[in-house]
């Protein structure tokens, strides 16, 4: 019967280690690579590490190398089909061509945000991010 009870805690990556996965982090980045290593506090170890940006139909890569990740930090983890990645109908572009273009995307969600944020605390009573009674 236990046997049928789902793995839940972080041993379940257990399956994941020596996997190319994909992670994102909570400020938005998206971080492919080698799973090598992870903990009880889901901290993860990614080898050969490339952060890639997206805009439009293209995106580019920055290697990182080794790449240590605190798990408060991850937002999604999933393994990346090795068969279907090359399928994706994006082209890849150089990271400099991209960039500015990429920091433009966070600098408009950024905007994009905090007036969400200031019509929900002025019009909606919802508290300030990270203000009082924004803990959890």
């Amino acid at each position: 019967m236990d046997s049928l009870i789902p793995f839940t805690t972080s041993g379940s990556l257990v399956d994941c280690v020596d996997r190319k996965m994909l992670v994102i982090l909570r400020d938005g980045r998206k971080l492919h690579g080698v799973l090598r290593s992870y903990d009880q506090f889901a901290n993860l170890v990614l080898e050969d590490t490339v952060e890639r940006i997206y805009h439009g139909n293209a995106f580019a890569e920055h290697w990182h190398g080794l790449f240590l990740i605190r798990g408060e930090n991850v937002v999604l983890l999933g393994e990346v089909d090795l068969d279907q990645e090359d399928d994706v109908p994006l082209r890849q572009v150089d990271y400099q061509v991209l960039d500015p273009y990429h920091r433009n995307d966070i600098a408009q969600k950024k905007l994009h945000d905090e007036a969400k944020a200031k019509i929900l605390y002025e019009q909606r009573g919802f508290c300030k991010e990270g203000g009082e009674g924004d803990g959890y």
